[in-house]
């Protein structure tokens, strides 16, 4: 059979194929994608869920004139191997190589850059706008949203704006009822009714909106979208094209569960059998920590809740909804929303648990501040994915949260070094604190086997001497520490007593009765902290430093002044140079 992928180079390739040809390349590119992500590992379903809409895309419209937008992009996959990266495609999410979402540094064809969800319609409306100010009219800006982000609040800002204008705009979206979790709430029970032909067009809520409104139509069947894209094409203004996929399509195991098959790790490309890594003795996820304490904790306090939007397998809050779901509860896409939610909970004595990836809580800045911090509401924030998180890159390491949360009045701010210290600051935050807390916590195992130890409830503002020294101070926060341990532990036996290290957990309030003890005590402190160092932990350090006059030459390492791109979490500590060998050449140094 002729092999057809190997010579689509770029979308032009594609226009002289026939039907019959791009139903071929389909198949190649589903098996593509399979016979990569098995081995090299990545997001999956999405990808596979779009390969007729990919195609047919760039088969219609003329990228990269044409502008053409994916929603989060972890379903660019295909797009990107019909783009001229198809021989690089095994480098995918590796230091290095190509990036595991749309980067505009990376390609013309990408015409955004996503990661996060629900940016694509004010991105290509923004676009659709400049071009008709530039007097480019014919130009198209294509959009491909799916159903769980299409529900967030700034999709719907977008769809609110576009349908007052006039902008050559389409909006592509991908139903298949998943995000990375089933997708939720009155938007995605209308689009179920819609989809089973019960919803009349009168009640529709797109073209109340002033769009062009079709669908919705099979998304697997090339000959439709390609004639619905044709005609399409000739309609001005905004326009909405509501195609319905599976998720994993093409890959049996990935169809049966699509939450596991977002991104399977290693899998066998025939069967789609998982590849189990080897998990005996292994400490537990952080994330597996707080879904089960919380539980723990729920059924002894009846007024704790817990929230999480959209991640409620990623964070785990997925035990305590199964349990107890009256009072865990998963908003969809809509970080702003869980914030002021939980917010509105607190007022009226609930204890919510807000659990928010690091990266996303910076999408609700506005309402931790404005809602939480400044009420003085006692919600407890729980900031999943806190560091580097390896190969999604930077639209998701979470090094900023220390900068941003810590000049915030009113908010107490800590990082346990372990799951134990994980367990007891949320055990200490249900005893009632009278202001919000934020802990931050990374993705991926904790360091302690039998982590299931007894609660002890925490002093708020109060640090750890983990070991005593004489010359050199080392002041670290959360399981960056560990990494110093690991460090100290390699030196020479005459140097480890020069070195001093402190636990500091509470990154705000600070222990300045410790910090001034530290400082009258060494001459010499460095700071370790798995964040960005401008306005971060160290920062603090320096700032009581110089409001109290000393002179100690104080060394602060973390995340410097730049994004941090994509690759194992290991190699970016290598690169950013907050590694076990990279802090003993600092510790060396310095004696």
């Amino acid at each position: 059979m002729k092999e057809i992928l190997n010579a689509i180079n770029s979308p032009k390739d594609l226009k002289s194929l026939s039907l019959l040809e791009l139903e071929l390349l389909a198949q190649e590119l589903r098996d593509f994608i399979i016979n990569i992500v098995s081995t090299k590992e990545g997001h999956l379903g999405a990808s596979l869920g779009v390969v007729e809409l990919t195609i047919a895309l760039h088969y219609v419209f003329n990228t990269p004139k044409d502008k053409l937008i994916w929603d989060v992009g972890h379903q660019a996959y295909g797009h990107k191997i019909l783009t001229g990266r198809r021989a690089q495609f095994h480098t995918n999410r590796r230091l290095k190589g190509i990036a595991g979402f749309p980067n505009i540094s990376e390609s013309e064809y990408d015409a955004f850059g996503t990661g996060h969800s629900s940016t694509s319609i004010s991105a290509a409306l923004g676009m659709a706008m400049a071009a008709q100010i530039q007097g480019n009219t014919e130009q198209q800006h294509i959009a491909v949203i799916g159903d769980a982000s299409i529900a967030s609040g700034m999709a719907f800002e977008a769809l609110n704006h576009a349908g007052v204008t006039n902008a050559n705009l389409l909006v592509i979206l991908n139903d298949n009822a998943i995000g990375i979790d089933p997708s939720i709430g009155a938007l995605k029970d209308y689009f179920t009714q819609t989809k089973n032909g019960k919803s009349p067009k009168k009640d529709n809520i797109f073209e109340a909106l002033n769009f062009d409104y079709s669908g919705p139509i099979d998304g697997h069947d090339l000959s439709k979208i390609i004639a619905e894209f044709e005609r399409l094409k000739n309609i001005k203004g905004p326009k909405f094209l509501h195609l319905v996929t599976t998720k994993g399509k093409g890959l049996k195991k990935a169809e049966e569960d699509q939450i596991t098959y977002h991104a399977p790790g290693k899998f066998d490309a025939l069967t789609g059998d998982r590849i189990a890594l080897a998990q005996e003795n292994t400490p537990p996820k952080y994330q597996d920590v707080f879904g089960y304490t919380i539980i723990e904790l729920a059924e002894q306090n009846d007024k704790i809740v817990g929230i999480t939007p959209a991640m409620p397998t990623g964070s785990s809050l997925k035990y305590m909804i199964a349990k107890m779901p009256n009072r865990a509860f998963d908003v969809g896409i809509a970080e702003q929303h869980a914030v002021t939610l939980a917010a509105g909970m607190a007022k009226e004595g609930l204890i919510p648990f807000c659990n928010i990836y690091s990266t996303f809580l910076q999408r609700a800045y506005d309402q931790v501040i404005h809602d939480v911090a400044l009420q003085k509401l006692p919600v407890v924030f729980c900031l999943d994915r806190a560091g580097l998180v390896g190969q999604d890159g930077a639209t998701h390491h979470g090094v900023f949260d220390i900068a941003y949360l810590r000049c915030i009045p009113n908010l107490i701010l800590y990082a346990p070094m372990n799951e134990i210290d994980l367990r007891n600051i949320m055990y200490t935050a249900q005893k009632g604190l009278k202001l919000p807390i934020a802990i931050r916590y990374p993705r991926g195992n904790g360091e302690t086997i039998n982590w299931k130890q007894p609660f002890e409830e925490l002093i708020i503002g109060k640090g750890k001497i983990l070991k005593k020294g004489s010359k050199t101070a080392i002041l670290s926060i959360g399981t960056i520490g560990n990494h110093v341990n690991l460090a100290i532990d390699k030196l020479p036996e005459e140097k480890k007593a020069e070195i001093g290290h402190y636990n500091m957990q509470f990154i705000k309030p600070l222990d300045t009765k410790l910090v001034q003890s530290i400082l009258n005590q060494y001459q010499t402190i460095i700071t370790y902290e798995d964040g960005v160092v401008s306005g971060g932990f160290g920062s603090s350090i320096i700032e009581y430093a110089v409001l109290n006059n000393f002179k100690n030459n104080i060394i602060i390492k973390g995340i410097e002044d730049v994004f941090v791109e994509h690759g194992k979490t290991q190699e970016l500590r290598v690169q950013t140079q907050i590694d076990e060998l990279s802090i003993l050449n600092t510790i060396l140094f310095t004696l």
